[in-house]
């Protein structure tokens, strides 16, 4: 009898046991689910919050330290050409001169030249001008910013047919793009990168469906090298100015959603949060648009466009001069860049 008492206690306490570690795991699997639900239900920026606040893997390589100093200086240089605007000799020198500075900065530099037409029927010459480092390399970033300034004034009260300097507005994307430069010429990352810097791309009339972004229009049918193609891409538009704030842009969301993603997660890493916000905006046309949809390359933008906000106050006028420039902006722009580079394997 006591054998049989022994027995069905030991029956007891293994059925005991067993529903206990059953019940440990029926809660668990429901704790998930109900952590998931709660996930699917939440917004979009907090799930992306979620996200960005993960730890980074640390990189395989130093991440250089980008200078603003440079990047400002680069932008002066711009200006000292005066107007970049296409058929113009101020347009042809500065050209030249990007082309020497990323030659000497270790790419393989193209000019590549073309005659294309502006909505009013005038015939530019334009030079995109592309800069390309560890060329051998199949795994590829595409890094892009339009050189060119604007022939109009039309957001002035005066001088409106006259070109405005362009500091923001062109300028300082290609600043930041020449100091990535340098740094990818003192520290070989281990992936290739390809900088092209667009012409045309402001000789555009709002009302005129497609008379922007003419260079990088050009490009994505006549690219550069047979079958060229990138993991993916980021275009830098007006990203010198003190106030800027990065959204998440429509069309990047759309078609390249983990693109912005490893961006803005990079950036919060070095504390840039209140430049790259996590509001997503409404869609702009800009050089990117034509690198997704014909270029077939996944590519951001990013640019300081507020929703329910114009662009920067200076947008389009005289006043973008080197004073609309705030080198504390370039450097989280810049530091971000620079960053999501060294960290690609």
């Amino acid at each position: 009898m006591m054998v049989q008492i022994g027995i069905m206690k030991n029956r007891f306490f293994r059925k005991k046991d067993i529903f206990k570690r059953f019940s440990i795991r029926f809660f668990r699997v429901l704790g998930f689910l109900i952590l998931g639900f709660m996930m699917a239900c939440g917004d979009d920026s907090s799930s992306t919050a979620e996200k960005l606040s993960e730890v980074a893997v640390e990189p395989d390589l130093p991440i250089p330290d980008f200078s603003a100093d440079s990047a400002y200086a680069f932008i002066e240089k711009q200006l000292a050409f005066g107007s970049r605007v296409p058929n113009t000799g101020s347009h042809l020198a500065c050209a030249q001169w990007l082309s020497d500075k990323l030659e000497s900065y270790g790419a393989k530099v193209i000019r590549q030249a073309a005659v294309v037409k502006a909505f009013d029927g005038t015939r530019l010459n334009m030079q995109n001008i592309i800069a390309s480092y560890n060329p051998e390399k199949n795994r590829r970033i595409l890094l892009t910013a339009h050189w060119d300034s604007r022939p109009f004034a039309d957001q002035d009260s005066e001088r409106q047919n006259q070109p405005i300097p362009g500091a923001n507005d062109g300028g300082s994307g290609v600043g930041v793009l020449l100091e990535v430069a340098r740094q990818l010429g003192q520290a070989n990352p281990q992936v290739g990168v390809d900088i092209i810097l667009w012409d045309a791309e402001d000789y555009g009339k709002t009302e005129v469906p497609g008379s922007y972004c003419l260079g990088s229009q050009y490009w994505v049918v006549n690219k550069h090298k047979p079958n060229y193609d990138a993991m993916y891409g980021i275009n830098l538009d007006m990203v010198g100015d003190p106030d800027a704030r990065f959204t998440r842009e429509g069309h990047s969301m759309e078609y390249a959603a983990n693109v912005v993603e490893k961006v803005w997660r990079t950036a919060r890493l070095y504390g840039y949060d209140q430049y790259f916000s996590l509001e997503r905006t409404e869609p702009i046309i800009d050089d990117h648009v034509y690198v997704n949809r014909k270029g077939g390359i996944r590519m951001i933008d990013i640019i300081d466009k507020p929703a329910n906000q114009s662009f920067f106050d200076e947008w389009h006028t005289h006043r973008d001069d080197i004073n609309t420039i705030s080198k504390e902006t370039l450097k989280a722009v810049g530091q971000t860049v620079t960053a999501v580079v060294y960290r690609e394997k």
